[in-house]
């Protein structure tokens, strides 16, 4: 086997690395001899260390006997030298001719520490591999603590590394972790600003652990010679590469505290006075960074092509912020864009960010109770005041679409596959299926999904039981924060979970089990972090001013049988015809997955029904679409209704508020992780055919569901007497202005018209959810009333009433209700038939304002 450093590798016929050679035939000749397998192997890459390898080998000689033995098997000195220029070479073999145990292993060419430590790794033949540094920065009995984390065990029984954790001056070990069980203690990568830059980058070395350096480690030692044989970089940032590919296995690495010395050897000075070596060049360290960015590219490239493939879905918004709409948005666009702008005026007036009559005067809106997504509108305030709210929506649902692609690819990759392009499908998949794509048309909480892998990650940390109070702790925040992202994917997402486990205990009932108690006590932890945090904000929405118990959503909620084969209208092969019979409305086509799709996830399921993740998969998603159908299920071409699993369910708190549909959308991520588990082991198949038909089965799925850019539409302009601020002669402080017909669920143009003004003035109707009746059922909108009813009745065809005393009376109060400053009355079709109507009721005809009719109606005036 050849390295990138130029040496090959040849092994024994037991499978242990032997000598590694150089291709020069004069350093070949000279290579020592191979001595057989040993206990355990000490590599130590060198660069120029003449001024100190040698104290360094007798201290670790010394060591070594006395901890070890002096016996040939029990251990071995391999220095990889990386082309010094100095006398290191030299004073090494020198060493080996006095002990054969030491050996030398000499690159020709300067290449770097990354290169040096592989050649020193492959040439070992280790039961266990000790790297060190020709410095002696951790002295050799530190070596008793990593074989204590390592533990006894056989070779590859879990404990398969540990990683020094330096406290420069002295130890700092008190009850921290050299176990399974105990902390995880820091250590020095790149040096401290070095390592600092690393993590203000994101480019951890190793998820989970803020070690970054191998500086001083203890290895298995087949693990690794296969981890370092693995490796490509040549440079410092080989450490994080390694790392990151032993956490890739599944292999468990412990952090062990050891101390390090204050005094380093310092190499001579090349001129007059004294000159101390530095430890950690500026060179060293642009190129451990450079090459951090060369190792997380490809994280980088599947990034920039989802933020390519997002900016497409809504490039026709972005092509003009300005003048146009989303077309399939139908209100969701402006009351989203009103929930921006509300957050913003709140929190720059030190309002309560829970709480508005901005409109739905004079009772207002419970801001907690709504799809507000404090979580972002509070955080992007400043994008929203510089650009405005148009700029922040179209901005949350690109970058929002991205990141969540960005993370489930993220979590598939580190936890289930080793491609890196069929991680990335399998994210895109989940991010960008139909479903997804249907509700990025004005529903930015089913869109911007980013913390659900984070916390599915995050609760599988807590199955494996290794730190069960900072994972508790991490999911109690990550919860928290996905709460004001939104609760109801949030509640969607813990169902699935559920199935998923539900359906694990079925398939691995002794795994699911030993998981039940880490999981159930890390919970308890993670319900400890968001109480606190979440009893003010939840109480206040379940229990505050305008608060509601449930929201209606009619009896067609649930997802007809076709919609799960049939595709959606913005998909390649979708026919929006189609679509839009079987769905609620062009936000709610919560299915369409395509016949060749769910055909594909099938498939897939047969094909790997071995693997309990693929059964467990399987169960979850077919449960999960049976659920979406809803309480009762029509067989299509039949007027037969049979009930649906979702009876079960549709009467439990908060799931009683859930539209059931919407639960289909489970099998997304469930789908992207088949289409992973599937790419990944077809793109490894060793006959080309069979790899090509994988390939061509996939593309056939994939295609017809392939989303297409979101349609748009020109946008309704705003009445000039609003732009002008001619609406401050007629609308005073505390009164309401009352558009004609009224804002609600149908028309919510004057929510954008609020916003254009910086929430000047506070508006009668609405579109948001509120509370009607006595038994505060929730519904979409404010309590309608007599006069709101009649202006949207005349304004949409019905014919005018006859005024009577009775309609004049019930205009005055319905009025006096809203505590209207303005009847407002744009341009618009029957705009004669509602004027009149509107100067019958108020007994006095309007004025005409720029480019409306305006009544005063404030007090005395009606």
């Amino acid at each position: 086997m050849t390295d990138t450093s130029g040496k090959t590798h040849t092994t024994d016929p037991s499978g242990a690395t032997g000598t590694t050679h150089t291709t020069d035939p004069a350093a070949a000749a000279a290579a020592p001899a191979w001595l057989g397998a040993v206990r355990l192997s000490v590599v130590i890459p060198t660069h120029d260390d003449a001024h100190r390898i040698g104290p360094t080998l007798d201290a670790f000689r010394a060591h070594l006997d006395a901890h070890l033995g002096p016996g040939p098997g029990d251990w071995e000195l391999v220095v990889a030298d990386d082309a010094s220029t100095d006398d290191t070479a030299a004073l090494v073999e020198a060493a080996a001719a006095d002990e054969p145990r030491i050996r030398l292993v000499r690159s020709p060419h300067h290449h770097g520490k990354g290169a040096a430590l592989r050649a020193g790794v492959l040439a070992c033949a280790g039961e266990r591999v000790l790297l060190a540094d020709a410095g002696l920065r951790t002295p050799p009995a530190e070596l008793e603590h990593l074989e204590q984390a390592l533990g006894p065990e056989a070779p590859g029984s879990g404990n398969d590394s540990g990683i020094d954790s330096g406290i420069d001056g002295g130890t700092d070990r008190g009850n921290h972790g050299g176990n399974d069980s105990g902390g995880e203690r820091a250590t020095a990568a790149l040096g401290r600003s070095g390592n600092r830059l690393v993590r203000a980058l994101g480019i951890p070395g190793i998820p989970g652990f803020r070690a970054d350096t191998c500086g001083f480690a203890l290895f298995d030692g087949d693990r690794a010679r296969a981890a370092f044989g693995a490796s490509v970089l040549d440079g410092p940032a080989i450490d994080a590469e390694v790392l990151r590919w032993v956490r890739r296995q599944g292999w468990h690495v412990a952090e062990v505290p050891v101390s390090r010395t204050r005094t380093r050897t310092q190499k001579p000075p090349a001129g007059p006075g004294p000159r101390p070596r530095r430890t950690t060049a500026p060179g060293d360290r642009r190129r451990a960074l450079a090459e951090l960015f060369r190792l997380n590219a490809g994280g980088l490239a599947v990034a920039a092509v989802f933020l390519a493939l997002s900016a497409y879905v809504f490039h026709g918004l972005w092509a003009d912020l300005d003048g146009r709409y989303l077309a399939d948005a139908l209100q969701d666009q402006n009351q989203w864009e009103w929930f921006v702008g509300v957050a913003t005026d709140n929190i720059t007036h030190l309002r309560n960010p829970l709480f508005t009559t901005a409109q739905g005067m004079p009772d207002g809106v419970n801001l907690m109770a709504n799809a507000t997504m404090l979580g972002l509108t509070v955080p992007l305030i400043p994008v929203t005041l510089l650009f405005g709210e148009t700029v922040t929506f179209a901005l949350v649902l690109t970058l929002g679409m991205a990141a969540s692609a960005w993370t489930w690819y993220w979590l598939i990759r580190r936890r289930l596959v080793q491609s890196r392009w069929a991680a990335a499908a399998g994210g895109a998949l989940a991010a960008f299926a139909p479903p997804m794509v249907s509700h990025a048309n004005g529903h930015p909480n089913f869109v911007v999904l980013f913390m659900l892998p984070l916390i599915i990650d995050r609760a599988l940390r807590l199955c494996e039981g290794r730190n069960i109070v900072r994972d508790g702790v991490l999911l109690g925040l990550f919860a928290t924060y996905q709460i004001f992202l939104g609760e109801e994917p949030l509640l969607i997402a813990a169902l699935g979970m559920l199935l998923f486990s539900l359906a694990y205990l079925l398939v691995d009932r002794r795994r699911a089990l030993a998981a039940a108690q880490p999981l159930g006590l890390g919970l308890v932890i993670a319900a400890g972090v968001c109480v606190p945090l979440l009893i003010y904000p939840l109480y206040w929405q379940f229990f505050g001013p305008q608060s509601y118990h449930s929201v209606l959503h009619g009896d067609n909620a649930g997802n007809s049988p076709r919609a799960l084969v049939e595709y959606a209208a913005r998909s390649l092969f979708g026919d929006a015809e189609t679509a839009g019979r079987l769905s609620l409305n062009t936000t709610e086509q919560n299915a369409f997955y395509g016949w060749p799709l769910l055909a594909l996830g099938a498939i897939v399921c047969v094909w790997m029904w071995r693997r309990r993740l693929v059964r467990a998969l399987a169960i979850t998603g077919g449960v999960a679409l049976a659920l979406s159908l809803g309480p009762w299920v029509p067989v299509p071409r039949t007027d037969v209704v049979l009930p649906g699993p979702w009876r079960l369910m549709v009467k439990l708190p908060l799931f009683e508020s859930v539209i059931e549909g919407r639960v289909a959308m489970v099998c997304a991520p469930a789908l992207g992780v088949l289409l992973a588990l599937a790419l990944d082991r077809i793109v490894r198949m060793r006959t080309r055919e069979l790899r090509t038909l994988g390939l061509l089965a996939v593309a056939a799925a994939l295609i017809p569901v392939l989303p297409l850019p979101l349609a748009v539409r020109e946008r309704a302009p705003v009445p000039a007497f609003i732009t002008s601020g001619a609406w401050k002669g007629y609308v005073k402080d505390g009164e309401a202005l009352v558009p004609v017909p009224l804002p609600d669920p149908g028309q919510a143009d004057a929510l954008h018209w609020q916003v254009e003004a910086d929430f000047g003035f506070r508006l009668a109707g609405g579109y948001f959810n509120g509370p009607w009746g006595p038994d505060r059922i929730g519904i979409y909108g404010a309590t309608p009333r007599h006069l709101s009813n009649l202006l949207r009745d005349v304004r949409y065809g019905q014919q005018p009433p006859e005024i009577t005393p009775q309609w004049r009376d019930q205009a005055r109060r319905d009025l006096e209700f809203w505590k209207a400053g303005a009847v407002v009355l744009p341009f618009q079709d029957r705009g004669i038939e509602l004027r009149d109507m509107i100067s019958e009721l108020l007994g006095r005809e309007p004025q005409k304002v720029e480019d409306v009719w305006v009544w005063r109606v404030g007090p005395g005036q009606v």
